[in-house]
């Protein structure tokens, strides 16, 4: 049961938990209910013949609930996974809310719940903000910060391709994200690509979903759900082998190549398009890596995207060193002009 009250503008709750006794200290999964939030875990269970345990929330909380959510429209779909656009009742304030339905087994829920609470206890200008998770009844829900210009996936579906210019902005607002995953948070994206990447109308860039690749690996549906990420992958990983941070470079280098050219990196064979998933990882793994045609792009540019997509991610710079690039520092602070170029080309998916 959940009473909820507004006191001086502020949200706050009382929630009561229903535990087992003997699973207090040491809370485990079982066949409860899972929540999330910047306090740890906790459990919910609906079990009537266990007495229930109260834990008040304070103000400092901020507690949200789902049924604080008003949807208002799906907004994207991918890995596995629903976005909604939804407004919080009391507030008035939109989130994008994340839905993924998956068979969770229950010695994959603490990896679960650790990547959840990863999510959320992320804090940079450059990184989406995860504001609560839940997990109930085979369903992940997460409340994101909502970045109303979509993906860097759907921008680029409306302009085709993107000047160097912005996508030096584009990148430098990507490598700082990096920088904060790599060395602060110890975290290895896995699944940076367009549609991973939000913009919003002010000019920002932003990352998300870190995590949740991890998230659906640990599903029974991993042969269905995480498939989809083959074409950003790097070489080391298609082959199994020991990878590292520098596996995200080499997504950067072809989702910046993608984003300047207007089409993925590796052409198929046949206009068709790839056979299957295998024929486009032996590509990426025995071919020689992709390069932005020097006809068409700038000696900066041609050579930033070399410095991403080596092969052997020992050739391949950091995040920390492609800050100093000369792509990256020829141009200057153009975050006042990237909103106004992400404005004009394309609407954002919900004005209010």
């Amino acid at each position: 049961m959940q009473r909820t009250t507004m006191r001086k503008g502020r949200l706050n709750s009382r929630l009561t938990l229903t535990i087992p006794p003997d699973k207090i200290s040491v809370p485990e999964f079982l066949k409860n209910n899972l929540l999330v939030n910047k306090d740890g875990i906790r459990i919910v269970s609906q079990t009537e013949d266990v007495p229930p345990i109260l834990i008040n929330l304070s103000e400092s909380d901020n507690q949200m609930t789902l049924a604080d959510m008003d949807i208002v429209k799906e907004i994207g779909k991918g890995n596995g996974g629903v976005v909604h656009l939804v407004r919080h009742k009391w507030t008035g304030q939109f989130f994008a809310l994340k839905v993924i339905h998956m068979n969770i087994q229950e010695p994959n829920r603490r990896l679960i719940a650790q990547e959840l609470k990863i999510n959320q206890s992320a804090q940079c200008p450059y990184v989406v903000v995860c504001y609560q998770s839940f997990y109930d009844n085979g369903v992940v829900s997460i409340v994101l910060e909502y970045m109303d210009g979509g993906s860097l996936a759907d921008f680029l579906n409306k302009v085709k391709t993107i000047p160097e210019r912005y996508l030096a902005a584009i990148c430098k607002q990507v490598l700082m994200g990096l920088l904060y995953l790599h060395h602060d948070k110890h975290i290895i994206h896995r699944d940076l690509k367009p549609s991973n990447l939000l913009i919003n109308h002010t000019g920002a860039v932003k990352i998300t979903d870190f995590g949740v690749s991890i998230i659906m690996e640990s599903t029974s549906d991993q042969a269905n759900t995480f498939v989809g990420t083959y074409n950003y992958m790097s070489p080391e990983r298609i082959t199994g082998s020991k990878h590292s941070y520098k596996s995200d470079i080499w997504s950067l280098g072809l989702v910046l190549l993608e984003c300047a050219t207007g089409k993925f990196p590796y052409t198929p064979p046949e206009e068709k398009g790839w056979v299957n998933y295998y024929e486009l990882m032996e590509a990426i793994v025995d071919q020689p890596p992709p390069c932005a045609p020097s006809d068409q792009f700038s000696p900066e540019f041609c050579s930033f995207i070399s410095a991403c997509v080596q092969k052997d991610p020992e050739d391949r710079q950091a995040a920390r060193k492609l800050m100093e690039h000369p792509f990256i520092t020829m141009y200057e602070d153009l975050n006042g002009e990237l909103a106004a170029y992400f404005t004009n080309a394309g609407s954002p998916l919900a004005t209010f």
